[in-house]
C-alpha cells in the first residue's frame, strides 16, 4: 500500500502554452506553501488537472484524464478540476467525474492554496467550488512570476482574456476580456529568466498585438519590445505568440526587422482566406490588406518564417469558399501551417449557424490543405541547404551523436525541428550547417566553433 505522505502534489497541465504558464504559477503558490511536487499521482496527497476548455476534443481529453485518476484515487487523496473546463462545463465535470473533491476555474488560479485548504477535511458529496463573481482573470498574481521554463527557452504571458469578437471562439466567455500585465512585472520576469540561464523567451497572450491596449497604449507591444530590449540586452532570442490581422503595423515592423534579438517569425492565425466566411467568423474579412501586410514584413525581413492556422468545415464554407482559401495559401506560400476542423460550440456566436458541413467533408478539405502545404513547406525548407543557422538544442542521443533542436524558424511543440549531427549542450544555442531537408524537418552538421 502507497504511504500517504501529507503536502505533496501532483500536476497536469492540459492544453496550451499558456495553461501551463498558470500551472507553474500555482506550482509557485503551492511550493512556496510548504508542498512538495511529486512525479507519481499514487504519491501526491493532492491531484491537480489544469484543464483546457476550448474546443470538444481538449473536454475529452481533460474527462478521460481526470476520470483515470478518480478511478485510482486512494480515499486520502484529493482531486481537483482547474483551468478552463470549470469556467464553462463545471456542472458536466460533477456529473460527469467521480471522487471530484475541487473545482477552481482559471480566472482565479491565484486562489489554489485556497481550495487545497478547503478540499483538505471535505467530505460532502458534493466538490467544492471556488468561482467568485469576477469579470476578468484576475490581476493579483500574489509576486509569481508568470512564466513556465522548458530547457533553454520559456514561455512568459504577457496578457490574459481576449476582446475580439470570433463567433467560433469561447475564450472571451471562459477567461473575459483584455487584461494586460503591467510593463514592470513582465521586465521583471524577463530579467528572472535570462538570470536563470534562457536562451528564448517566447512572449504569449491570445493576442500579443492588443498588449496595452486596455492601460491606454498606443503601439503597447512595440513599447513592451523596446523596453525588454533595454532590461535584458543578452537574451539572444525573442518570440512572439500570436498576432493579428491588421495590428502588425509599420513601427512594429521596422523594429523587428533592425533588432537582432527579435526573431523573424510571424505567428499570425487567420483562420480563413474568403471574405464571407470570414464576415461570419467576425473576422477581418479585408484579405487584400492582409496579403499586402505579409508583404510589407517579407520586403523587411527576407529570412522571416511566417505560420499561420485556419479552420476547415465552418458553417457556409461552400466550394468556391474552400477553393479561395486554397488558393490564397499556394499564393502566400507559408513556411508553416496548422489546420483544424470547425468545432461546433455552445455559446459561442457561431452556435444559430449549427454544424452543418460533415465531419468526413472537413475531414477531406483538411487531407487537401495540408497535401499541398506539405509541398510549400519542404520547399522553404529546401532553401535553406547550405547555410549555416544558429540551433537551440532541446535534446541529444549519445549513442548515435546526434543533438535535436530548433532554429528561428520554428517554434516549440508546433513546428520542426533540426536533426544535428554531432553533440551539443542542452539549453545552449550553436552553429549548425543545413545539409538536407525534409517536409518539416532539417538535417545539418555542428559547426567546430573553434575553426
Amino acid at each position: 500500500m502507497t504511504k500517504r505522505i501529507k503536502n505533496t502534489y501532483f500536476l497536469v497541465s492540459l492544453g496550451c502554452a499558456k495553461n501551463l504558464v498558470d500551472s507553474q504559477s500555482m506550482s509557485q503558490l503551492l511550493n512556496r506553501e510548504g508542498f512538495l511536487l511529486v512525479d507519481q499521482p499514487k504519491n501526491a496527497e493532492y491531484l491537480i488537472v489544469n484543464t483546457c476548455g476550448f474546443l470538444h476534443s481538449a473536454r475529452e481529453e481533460a474527462i478521460s484524464v481526470l476520470t483515470d485518476l478518480a478511478s485510482e484515487k486512494m480515499p486520502w487523496q484529493k482531486l481537483i478540476a482547474a483551468g478552463c473546463m470549470p469556467e464553462t462545463h463545471r456542472q458536466e465535470l460533477i456529473e460527469t467525474i467521480p471522487n471530484l473533491d475541487g473545482l477552481i476555474g482559471t480566472r482565479r488560479w491565484m486562489d489554489i492554496t485556497t481550495v487545497i485548504e478547503e478540499t483538505r477535511d471535505h467530505r460532502h458529496p458534493i466538490p467544492y467550488t471556488h468561482f467568485p463573481q469576477v469579470a476578468t482573470v484576475g490581476q493579483d498574481e500574489k509576486k509569481t512570476y508568470r512564466t513556465a521554463i522548458q530547457g533553454g527557452s520559456a514561455y512568459l504571458k504577457i496578457a490574459d482574456g481576449c476582446r475580439r469578437s470570433c463567433a467560433f471562439c469561447l475564450i472571451p466567455k471562459i477567461k473575459g476580456t483584455l487584461v494586460s500585465r503591467p510593463m514592470e512585472k513582465i521586465l521583471r520576469d524577463a530579467k528572472a529568466l535570462v538570470n536563470a540561464g534562457v536562451k528564448e523567451i517566447i512572449l504569449i497572450a491570445q493576442d500579443i498585438t492588443d498588449y496595452g491596449h486596455d492601460l491606454g497604449m498606443k503601439n503597447g507591444l512595440t513599447r513592451l519590445l523596446e523596453a525588454i530590449l533595454q532590461a535584458v540586452p543578452n537574451l539572444p532570442w525573442i518570440r512572439l505568440m500570436y498576432t493579428y490581422p491588421g495590428f502588425v503595423n509599420n513601427e512594429f515592423i521596422q523594429l523587428m526587422g533592425t533588432e537582432s534579438q527579435i526573431l523573424p517569425y510571424l505567428d499570425m492565425p487567420l483562420q480563413h482566406a474568403d471574405p464571407r466566411v470570414l464576415r461570419t467568423m467576425g473576422r477581418p474579412q479585408n484579405i487584400d490588406a492582409v496579403r499586402k501586410n505579409l508583404q510589407l514584413v517579407r520586403s523587411a525581413m527576407e529570412d522571416i518564417a511566417l505560420r499561420s492556422t485556419f479552420i476547415v468545415g465552418y458553417p457556409g464554407e461552400n466550394e468556391k469558399a474552400f477553393q479561395n482559401l486554397l488558393n490564397f495559401i499556394q499564393e502566400v506560400r507559408f513556411d508553416h501551417l496548422g489546420v483544424f476542423a470547425y468545432s461546433f460550440e455552445q455559446g459561442t456566436p457561431a452556435e444559430p449557424l449549427g454544424d452543418p458541413i460533415p465531419e468526413h467533408i472537413k475531414v477531406e478539405r483538411i487531407e487537401t490543405l495540408m497535401r499541398i502545404q506539405a509541398g510549400i513547406s519542404l520547399e522553404r525548407n529546401q532553401k535553406l541547404i547550405g547555410k549555416t543557422l544558429l540551433g537551440l538544442i532541446e535534446g541529444v542521443d549519445e549513442e548515435n551523436q546526434i543533438s535535436i533542436g530548433r532554429s528561428y524558424r520554428d517554434a516549440p511543440e508546433v513546428d520542426g525541428l533540426m536533426v544535428i549531427e554531432g553533440l551539443a549542450e542542452i539549453g545552449e544555442l550553436v552553429p549548425v550547417k543545413i545539409h538536407s531537408a525534409i517536409t518539416h524537418d532539417v538535417i545539418g552538421t555542428l559547426v567546430d566553433q573553434g575553426d
